[in-house]
């Protein structure tokens, strides 16, 4: 997949832009997380003529000391996203809409210090002016899913985010009919705030 190449390449010049290692580790317990963000995919499968994309903000806490040990080293930490700026592109025509995602359970690895990759299961609800997919659907739609991602630290307090997401969007049988979308990939870029409380 061309998006996963480009986000390993993302990775690798934001480790170089972060060569040094700095001397604590920038993810601890009580660090509170502030970022910017924008992103988009594609439907999988029978929806892969389908795009979306969105903007918005994140905000979240560390609540634990690391645990485990070596590569597995990390502390968990639950933020939400905001995005006023949600938009599905069907092959008819564009709808338009807003996404809060209340749940994002992550688990960041920390054995490195400037760069700390991250595994969230993830949920939230889109809501959208027209019906999604279109049809006899919902304009409430689930958001469940899966994200990879890493923030690549450029300052002691500042990281660009760089995050994949396999997700599913389906409105849980709120309206009449539930065709959903089962497979969703989404690429998020942004840029992260930490601050130490």
């Amino acid at each position: 997949m061309k998006i996963f190449g480009v986000f390993i390449l993302l990775l690798a010049l934001g480790s170089a832009i972060a060569a040094q290692d700095s001397p604590a580790n920038p993810i601890q317990k009580d660090t509170w997380q502030l970022a910017l963000f924008g992103g988009g995919g594609m439907g999988l499968g029978k929806s892969d003529t389908t795009q979306f994309f969105y903007a918005g903000g994140r905000a979240g806490r560390v609540f634990t000391s690391d645990h485990l040990s070596g590569i597995f080293r990390g502390n968990f930490e639950w933020d939400v996203d905001v995005m006023p700026i949600y938009v599905v592109f069907p092959p008819e025509s564009a709808v338009y809409g807003g996404s809060i995602k209340p749940i994002i359970w992550k688990w960041n690895f920390t054995s490195r210090k400037k760069v700390v990759p991250y595994f969230a299961p993830e949920g939230g609800i889109v809501f959208s002016r027209d019906n999604i997919p279109p049809g006899d659907t919902s304009q409430v739609n689930f958001t469940p899913g899966a994200a990879f991602g890493a923030n690549v630290f450029v300052k002691e307090k500042r990281a660009l985010l760089f995050e994949i997401e396999f997700g599913h969007l389906s409105s849980a049988s709120l309206g009449p009919h539930n065709p959903g979308y089962n497979g969703t990939f989404t690429f998020t870029v942004g840029y992260a705030w930490f601050h130490h409380s």
